[in-house]
């Protein structure tokens, strides 16, 4: 069994590089809304050792552009390129009922209706047209991708460590149905 609330951390968003001549960076962002990657206080680098206060300052279509305290210059912000950002998963909002973390989602086994294993999700993508949630299936390295919608996985429970995903059919030139 699952603890959805656990002290896990969150990954939020990724520096990418240095903007401008006044250190300021460029973040990839993991947040719903770009510009909450500083809305959750204090981020910490992937060891937890290292605490980065962020200051958004624009969103563009490239990420966000933002100011972390102490880094003045370009040299200080090239020298965060790469350092992922992650938030301690208890300073997260509650999910509204149907919604999902995604780090919540994996590692939940995938059942079909019947209770039968199908696999493991490994991973949530958006590819721009919505949630695939992937899915390592049971006694094979192959993954396959799913739509996160309800006609294709009608059960989530977090707590109980499972998913109910209904497959989409083969045979149809790589392209699912809808059941």
């Amino acid at each position: 069994m699952r603890d959805a609330r656990s002290a896990q951390r969150i990954l939020l968003g990724r520096i990418a590089g240095a903007h401008g001549v006044r250190g300021e960076v460029l973040i990839r962002t993991y947040t719903e809304a770009p510009e909450n990657i500083g809305a959750y206080g204090p981020l910490a680098d992937e060891s937890g050792a290292r605490s980065f206060n962020v200051k958004v300052v624009r969103v563009t279509p490239k990420g966000v552009i933002a100011r972390v305290a102490s880094v003045s210059d370009r040299n200080g912000a090239e020298a965060l390129k790469g350092i992922e950002l992650y938030v301690d998963r208890g300073r997260l909002p509650a999910e509204a009922k149907g919604e999902y973390y995604h780090a919540d989602l994996i590692g939940l086994a995938a059942v079909d209706a019947q209770g039968k294993a199908v696999g493991t999700i490994v991973a949530v993508q958006n590819f721009g047209a919505g949630d695939l949630i992937e899915i390592r299936l049971a006694g094979s390295a192959k993954t396959e991708l799913v739509p996160f919608t309800d006609g294709f996985v009608p059960e989530v429970d977090v707590k109980a460590g499972r998913a109910v995903v209904l497959m989409p059919a083969s045979g149809s030139g790589g392209r699912g149905q809808t059941p």
